[in-house]
């Protein structure tokens, strides 16, 4: 057993921190060749489409968190096709060597050749020397590694507080840990499983996805009925179904969250971000309610007790025994609400807006329905985040070599 500060036998300290005896330290210089970067060209509005090829330009949003993400492209404008270059290769490294603070030295890793696809200037492309070995998806998953995404941002500079640029130079002194290629390989491998193990999940999470969006669809309007149910359904106006009250009461003056604080506060917006303040608990709102933000249109259901940080945010509550808040919910989520330049939409507008509405019985039912696709969401999602948590995990343990393959 060794002692806290001891090195274990097998490995040894080098300037990139404890790694195994048999593995070297290699500057990236050694093995690139160069980093290739684009021109920046014009491009056609995305709307209109209106060029008649199929050239694109990368956007710096196509590299993230070491994926390539081939759909953040721009298409062309005619007069600047000649004018490109560069476009992305397969077994390459794709770099934003110029952006904010906080994306400046995302990557990607370009899996397939994409001919049409071109980098702009402020992406570099990683060239490597013909005698190198290396394994390319392994040091896209190391520069993507927690240690290593603080190095690359590191090296980024500049005087704005809202643009940094990394050199050449500065990138490619970075000095790495260096397993032999076979097991390079070998991690590459292993971290590839866990990828495709959380696309699988993703992708089967989307599909569920859209198949409670279609089932919203069809159920929340009468389209399709549950069996044993064939009434008409009545036609109600939101304001009928719902009551309101503005979150005056329940609002912080502070501004200051920390998770050690015990009583939640939920931000008006897309998101609807939670944070916790530790002011005095006064009063919360009777559960379960929507939050609807009238400057957004966004809606939360909420059946925990919670303050409120901005006054946009309307509570919305059952008027009755005879509606279910979360059905009334869904059904929400179905209906575009069309932004006007007054303010008030609530008491104005949306709940004027009417819906068919079924009796007591068969919102109970459809509620079930869609309570239960939402659970089979959940679960997915946690197993989700378990395995990208797992995948973390690999990283560390592989990357520093603390868990040898071979």
């Amino acid at each position: 057993m060794t002692m806290q500060g001891e090195i274990r036998p097998g490995y040894k300290q080098t300037e990139v921190g404890v790694i195994p005896d048999d593995w070297d330290t290699r500057h990236l210089s050694q093995e690139l060749d160069g980093l290739e970067a684009g021109v920046s060209v014009n491009s056609v509005d995305e709307q209109l489409q209106s060029a008649p090829h199929n050239i694109y330009i990368l956007k710096t949003s196509a590299v993230s968190n070491g994926s390539f993400i081939a759909s953040e492209v721009k298409k062309v404008a005619p007069r600047d096709l000649k004018r490109v270059k560069t476009h992305a290769r397969a077994d390459t490294i794709i770099l934003s060597r110029m952006n904010t603070p906080d994306l400046v030295g995302e990557s990607g890793y370009v899996e397939h050749d994409h001919p049409t696809y071109f980098l702009p200037d402020r992406l570099w492309m990683t060239r490597f020397k013909r005698d190198s070995e290396i394994c390319v998806k392994w040091l896209s998953y190391l520069l993507t590694s927690q240690r290593y995404k603080v190095i690359v941002k590191s090296a980024a500079t500049g005087t704005s507080g809202t643009m940094k640029n990394i050199s050449k130079g500065a990138f490619t002194s970075i000095l790495l840990p260096w397993p032999q290629p076979e097991e390079q390989r070998a991690i590459a491998a292993a971290l590839s499983d866990a990828d495709a193990l959380i696309a699988a999940l993703e992708a089967m999470i989307a599909k569920k996805r859209d198949l409670k969006q279609a089932a919203m669809q069809n159920l929340l309007t009468g389209k399709t009925r549950l069996p044993g149910f064939s009434g008409e359904w009545e036609v109600k106006r939101l304001g009928e179904l719902l009551g309101y009250e503005q979150p005056t009461k329940y609002l912080v003056s502070s501004t200051e969250y920390d998770d050690s604080y015990d009583i939640p506060v939920l931000t008006a917006g897309k998101s609807f971000l939670l944070g916790h303040t530790n002011e005095s608990h006064g009063v919360f709102t009777q559960l379960p309610v929507i939050i609807f933000d009238d400057f957004t249109t966004a809606t939360q259901f909420v059946d925990f007790p919670f303050k409120a940080k901005s006054s946009a945010m309307k509570l919305l509550k059952s008027r009755n025994a005879q509606v279910n808040l979360r059905l009334v919910y869904d059904m929400m989520q179905t209906i575009e609400f069309v932004m006007s330049d007054h303010k008030r939409y609530w008491i104005s507008e949306y709940q004027k807006i009417e819906v068919p509405f079924p009796d007591p019985a068969e919102q109970a039912a459809i509620a079930e329905v869609l309570s239960d696709m939402d659970a089979e969401l959940a679960a997915l999602e946690a197993q989700t985040a378990k395995a990208r948590a797992i995948k973390q995990g690999m990283m560390q343990e592989l990357l520093t070599g603390k868990v040898r393959l071979i």
